[in-house]
Protein backbone atom coordinates (compact mmCIF):
# COMPACT_ATOMS: atom_id res chain seq x y z
CA UNK A 1 0.00 0.00 0.00
CA UNK A 2 1.17 3.47 -0.89
CA UNK A 3 0.68 6.28 1.65
CA UNK A 4 0.33 9.71 0.15
CA UNK A 5 -0.58 13.34 1.77
CA UNK A 6 -0.82 15.18 -0.84
CA UNK A 7 -3.25 16.09 -4.11
CA UNK A 8 -0.03 16.46 -6.61
CA UNK A 9 1.15 13.64 -5.43
CA UNK A 10 -1.60 11.45 -5.60
CA UNK A 11 -2.49 12.64 -9.33
CA UNK A 12 0.82 11.89 -10.49
CA UNK A 13 0.90 8.29 -9.12
CA UNK A 14 -2.95 7.53 -10.09
CA UNK A 15 -2.21 9.33 -13.74
CA UNK A 16 0.72 6.19 -13.82
CA UNK A 17 -1.87 3.88 -13.02
CA UNK A 18 -4.43 4.74 -15.73
CA UNK A 19 -1.68 5.04 -17.90
CA UNK A 20 -1.41 0.82 -17.62
CA UNK A 21 -5.09 0.61 -18.13
CA UNK A 22 -6.25 0.19 -14.29
CA UNK A 23 -9.61 1.23 -13.13
CA UNK A 24 -9.79 3.28 -10.05
CA UNK A 25 -12.26 2.66 -7.28
CA UNK A 26 -12.36 4.89 -4.23
CA UNK A 27 -13.49 4.31 -0.29
CA UNK A 28 -13.65 8.06 1.58
CA UNK A 29 -13.69 7.36 4.87
CA UNK A 30 -12.96 9.55 8.35
CA UNK A 31 -10.90 6.91 9.83
CA UNK A 32 -12.02 5.25 12.98
CA UNK A 33 -12.27 2.16 10.52
CA UNK A 34 -14.62 -0.87 11.11
CA UNK A 35 -15.25 -3.57 8.95
CA UNK A 36 -17.98 -1.83 7.57
CA UNK A 37 -15.63 0.46 5.70
CA UNK A 38 -13.54 -2.42 5.06
CA UNK A 39 -16.14 -4.44 3.15
CA UNK A 40 -16.56 -1.22 0.63
CA UNK A 41 -12.95 -1.85 0.11
CA UNK A 42 -13.83 -5.33 -0.79
CA UNK A 43 -15.80 -4.62 -2.73
CA UNK A 44 -13.54 -2.12 -4.96
CA UNK A 45 -11.11 -4.71 -4.79
CA UNK A 46 -13.58 -7.39 -6.26
CA UNK A 47 -14.57 -4.71 -8.98
CA UNK A 48 -11.22 -2.11 -10.14
CA UNK A 49 -7.73 -2.62 -10.44
CA UNK A 50 -6.86 -0.17 -7.93
CA UNK A 51 -8.40 0.72 -4.85
CA UNK A 52 -7.90 4.22 -3.19
CA UNK A 53 -9.13 4.92 0.33
CA UNK A 54 -8.90 8.34 1.83
CA UNK A 55 -8.76 9.19 5.66
CA UNK A 56 -10.01 12.76 6.16
CA UNK A 57 -12.10 13.69 9.17
CA UNK A 58 -14.19 16.69 7.34
CA UNK A 59 -14.57 19.57 9.39
CA UNK A 60 -16.83 21.43 7.24
CA UNK A 61 -19.69 18.55 7.61
CA UNK A 62 -19.82 18.87 11.29
CA UNK A 63 -22.38 21.72 12.41
CA UNK A 64 -21.62 20.73 16.25
CA UNK A 65 -17.55 21.51 17.43
CA UNK A 66 -17.79 19.31 20.27
CA UNK A 67 -19.25 16.61 17.96
CA UNK A 68 -15.50 17.34 15.40
CA UNK A 69 -13.10 17.13 18.58
CA UNK A 70 -14.68 13.98 20.16
CA UNK A 71 -14.58 11.96 16.49
CA UNK A 72 -11.94 8.92 17.23
CA UNK A 73 -9.15 9.26 15.59
CA UNK A 74 -7.27 5.98 14.88
CA UNK A 75 -4.74 6.25 12.21
CA UNK A 76 -1.99 3.56 13.23
CA UNK A 77 -4.45 1.18 13.62
CA UNK A 78 -6.52 2.13 10.19
CA UNK A 79 -3.28 2.21 8.01
CA UNK A 80 -2.92 -1.69 9.39
CA UNK A 81 -6.19 -2.25 8.68
CA UNK A 82 -5.96 -1.09 5.33
CA UNK A 83 -2.95 -3.00 4.48
CA UNK A 84 -3.87 -5.87 5.24
CA UNK A 85 -7.22 -5.31 3.64
CA UNK A 86 -5.15 -4.70 0.46
CA UNK A 87 -6.25 -1.10 -0.08
CA UNK A 88 -3.88 0.42 -3.04
CA UNK A 89 -3.65 3.63 -2.23
CA UNK A 90 -3.97 5.68 1.09
CA UNK A 91 -4.77 9.33 0.64
CA UNK A 92 -4.59 10.76 4.21
CA UNK A 93 -4.18 15.13 3.31
CA UNK A 94 -3.83 17.68 6.42
CA UNK A 95 -6.92 20.18 6.43
CA UNK A 96 -4.46 22.91 4.61
CA UNK A 97 -4.63 20.52 1.77
CA UNK A 98 -8.19 19.81 1.06
CA UNK A 99 -9.13 23.94 2.55
CA UNK A 100 -6.30 26.16 1.51
CA UNK A 101 -6.39 29.76 2.28
CA UNK A 102 -8.88 31.73 0.53
CA UNK A 103 -10.77 28.49 -0.76
CA UNK A 104 -13.79 29.54 -2.61
CA UNK A 105 -17.27 27.47 -1.00
CA UNK A 106 -19.48 26.71 -3.47
CA UNK A 107 -23.19 26.14 -2.73
CA UNK A 108 -24.66 22.90 -3.87
CA UNK A 109 -28.56 23.24 -5.14
CA UNK A 110 -29.59 19.99 -3.71
CA UNK A 111 -33.14 21.03 -3.49
CA UNK A 112 -35.51 19.27 -1.17
CA UNK A 113 -33.48 16.47 -0.33
CA UNK A 114 -30.90 18.80 1.75
CA UNK A 115 -34.22 20.31 3.73
CA UNK A 116 -35.73 17.00 5.50
CA UNK A 117 -34.23 14.41 8.35
CA UNK A 118 -30.50 14.76 8.64
CA UNK A 119 -30.58 18.02 6.65
CA UNK A 120 -33.54 19.18 9.02
CA UNK A 121 -31.16 18.54 12.01
CA UNK A 122 -27.72 19.24 10.79
CA UNK A 123 -27.99 22.32 9.08
CA UNK A 124 -25.05 23.00 6.69
CA UNK A 125 -23.65 19.35 7.03
CA UNK A 126 -25.17 17.86 3.53
CA UNK A 127 -22.85 21.89 1.87
CA UNK A 128 -19.93 19.86 3.89
CA UNK A 129 -20.26 16.59 2.69
CA UNK A 130 -20.69 17.71 -0.78
CA UNK A 131 -17.81 19.96 -0.83
CA UNK A 132 -15.10 17.65 0.71
CA UNK A 133 -16.49 14.55 -1.66
CA UNK A 134 -16.77 16.91 -4.78
CA UNK A 135 -13.25 17.98 -3.88
CA UNK A 136 -12.22 14.61 -2.92
CA UNK A 137 -13.70 13.11 -6.40
CA UNK A 138 -11.94 16.24 -8.47
CA UNK A 139 -8.51 14.77 -6.67
CA UNK A 140 -8.91 10.82 -7.06
CA UNK A 141 -11.12 11.01 -10.73
CA UNK A 142 -12.70 7.68 -9.98
CA UNK A 143 -14.58 4.78 -12.01
CA UNK A 144 -16.22 4.34 -9.05
CA UNK A 145 -17.26 5.26 -5.67
CA UNK A 146 -17.95 3.15 -3.34
CA UNK A 147 -20.56 4.20 -0.14
CA UNK A 148 -22.23 2.21 2.45
CA UNK A 149 -26.06 1.94 2.76
CA UNK A 150 -26.57 3.16 6.37
CA UNK A 151 -26.06 6.83 5.73
CA UNK A 152 -28.98 6.40 3.49
CA UNK A 153 -29.68 10.20 2.95
CA UNK A 154 -26.14 10.87 2.32
CA UNK A 155 -25.82 8.13 -0.50
CA UNK A 156 -28.59 10.21 -1.98
CA UNK A 157 -27.33 13.86 -1.96
CA UNK A 158 -24.35 12.33 -3.23
CA UNK A 159 -25.67 10.88 -6.13
CA UNK A 160 -26.91 14.57 -6.92
CA UNK A 161 -23.57 16.36 -6.46
CA UNK A 162 -22.07 14.07 -8.83
CA UNK A 163 -24.73 14.96 -11.25
CA UNK A 164 -24.64 18.71 -10.31
CA UNK A 165 -20.75 18.64 -10.86
CA UNK A 166 -20.60 16.39 -14.02
CA UNK A 167 -18.16 14.42 -11.93
CA UNK A 168 -17.64 11.14 -14.65
CA UNK A 169 -18.16 8.78 -11.81
CA UNK A 170 -20.21 5.62 -11.24
CA UNK A 171 -21.60 5.69 -7.70
CA UNK A 172 -22.10 1.96 -6.35
CA UNK A 173 -23.82 1.97 -2.43
CA UNK A 174 -23.22 -1.57 -0.56
CA UNK A 175 -25.48 -2.87 1.96
CA UNK A 176 -25.00 -1.85 5.91
CA UNK A 177 -22.87 -4.15 7.69
CA UNK A 178 -24.00 -5.03 11.24
CA UNK A 179 -22.74 -6.64 14.39
CA UNK A 180 -24.04 -10.26 15.28
CA UNK A 181 -27.05 -8.67 17.11
CA UNK A 182 -27.98 -6.53 14.47
CA UNK A 183 -26.40 -3.00 15.62
CA UNK A 184 -25.14 -1.20 12.32
CA UNK A 185 -21.41 -0.73 12.41
CA UNK A 186 -20.11 2.68 13.01
CA UNK A 187 -17.36 4.95 14.11
CA UNK A 188 -18.95 6.15 16.36
CA UNK A 189 -19.98 3.10 18.66
CA UNK A 190 -16.31 3.10 19.84
CA UNK A 191 -18.21 6.36 22.21
CA UNK A 192 -20.68 3.59 23.51
CA UNK A 193 -20.12 2.44 26.81
CA UNK A 194 -20.70 -1.59 27.84
CA UNK A 195 -24.35 -0.44 29.09
CA UNK A 196 -25.22 2.30 26.20
CA UNK A 197 -24.37 -0.27 23.75
CA UNK A 198 -26.92 -2.23 24.36
CA UNK A 199 -29.14 -0.24 24.41
CA UNK A 200 -28.70 0.96 21.43
CA UNK A 201 -30.01 -1.91 19.86
CA UNK A 202 -33.72 -0.44 20.09
CA UNK A 203 -32.37 1.08 17.06
CA UNK A 204 -32.45 -1.26 14.83
CA UNK A 205 -35.56 -3.42 16.81
CA UNK A 206 -37.46 -0.63 16.02
CA UNK A 207 -37.10 -0.21 12.40
CA UNK A 208 -37.37 -3.98 12.18
CA UNK A 209 -41.07 -3.50 14.32
CA UNK A 210 -41.84 -1.05 11.67
CA UNK A 211 -40.88 -3.63 8.61
CA UNK A 212 -42.64 -6.84 10.60
CA UNK A 213 -46.03 -4.74 10.81
CA UNK A 214 -46.32 -2.44 7.69
CA UNK A 215 -49.62 -2.91 5.84
CA UNK A 216 -51.27 -0.31 3.50
CA UNK A 217 -52.90 2.18 5.15
CA UNK A 218 -52.15 5.14 7.65
CA UNK A 219 -49.07 4.63 8.94
CA UNK A 220 -48.44 7.59 11.52
CA UNK A 221 -49.12 4.96 14.32
CA UNK A 222 -46.29 2.74 13.30
CA UNK A 223 -43.85 5.44 13.50
CA UNK A 224 -45.42 6.95 16.52
CA UNK A 225 -45.40 3.53 18.36
CA UNK A 226 -41.40 3.35 16.90
CA UNK A 227 -40.92 6.87 18.16
CA UNK A 228 -42.07 6.56 21.91
CA UNK A 229 -40.21 3.07 22.07
CA UNK A 230 -37.10 4.92 21.95
CA UNK A 231 -38.11 8.05 24.27
CA UNK A 232 -39.11 5.12 26.56
CA UNK A 233 -35.36 3.61 26.72
CA UNK A 234 -33.49 6.70 27.41
CA UNK A 235 -33.19 7.90 23.71
CA UNK A 236 -33.68 11.49 22.44
CA UNK A 237 -34.70 11.09 18.93
CA UNK A 238 -34.83 13.71 16.12
CA UNK A 239 -36.84 11.45 13.99
CA UNK A 240 -38.30 8.08 12.69
CA UNK A 241 -39.85 8.28 9.46
CA UNK A 242 -41.30 5.88 6.65
CA UNK A 243 -40.29 7.65 3.59
CA UNK A 244 -40.34 6.98 -0.25
CA UNK A 245 -37.61 4.74 -1.14
CA UNK A 246 -36.76 6.70 -3.96
CA UNK A 247 -37.18 10.51 -3.48
CA UNK A 248 -37.10 10.53 0.70
CA UNK A 249 -40.58 12.34 0.32
CA UNK A 250 -42.25 11.20 3.71
CA UNK A 251 -45.38 8.78 3.41
CA UNK A 252 -48.11 8.84 5.75
CA UNK A 253 -50.46 6.73 3.75
CA UNK A 254 -49.30 3.73 1.79
CA UNK A 255 -50.81 1.87 -0.92
CA UNK A 256 -49.05 -1.44 -0.63
CA UNK A 257 -46.53 -0.73 -3.46
CA UNK A 258 -44.84 2.32 -3.09
CA UNK A 259 -41.27 1.84 -2.30
CA UNK A 260 -40.16 2.56 1.31
CA UNK A 261 -37.90 3.05 3.72
CA UNK A 262 -37.89 3.50 7.63
CA UNK A 263 -34.93 5.70 9.22
CA UNK A 264 -34.22 7.04 12.76
CA UNK A 265 -31.61 8.97 14.24
CA UNK A 266 -31.29 9.43 18.07
CA UNK A 267 -28.80 10.57 21.32
CA UNK A 268 -28.12 8.36 23.61
CA UNK A 269 -26.28 10.59 25.76
CA UNK A 270 -24.35 12.61 23.63
CA UNK A 271 -23.98 9.93 20.67
CA UNK A 272 -25.84 10.40 18.09
CA UNK A 273 -26.77 7.19 16.30
CA UNK A 274 -28.52 6.63 12.71
CA UNK A 275 -29.99 3.65 10.94
CA UNK A 276 -32.44 2.69 8.04
CA UNK A 277 -34.11 -0.11 6.90
CA UNK A 278 -35.12 -0.66 3.63
CA UNK A 279 -38.88 -1.92 4.20
CA UNK A 280 -39.98 -2.35 0.26
CA UNK A 281 -38.24 -1.71 -3.43
CA UNK A 282 -41.87 -1.78 -4.70
CA UNK A 283 -44.29 -3.77 -6.69
CA UNK A 284 -42.52 -5.14 -9.04
CA UNK A 285 -39.53 -5.91 -6.62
Amino acid sequence: MILVKTIEELGKLLKNYRSAGESIGFVPTMGALHPGHISLVSESRKNEGVTVCSIFVNPTQFNNPADFDKYPVTIEKDINVLEQAGCTVLFVPATAEMYPANDPVLHYDLGFIETILEGKYRPGHFQGVCRIVDKLLNAVKPDTLFLGRKDYQQCMVIHKMIGLQAHQTQLQVCDTVREADGLAMSSRNMRLNKEDRQTALHIIKILRSIQSNLKPGDLSPLKKVAFQHLEENGFKSDYVEIADAVTLEPVTTWDGKQPLVALAAAFLNEVRLIDNLVLTTGQNA
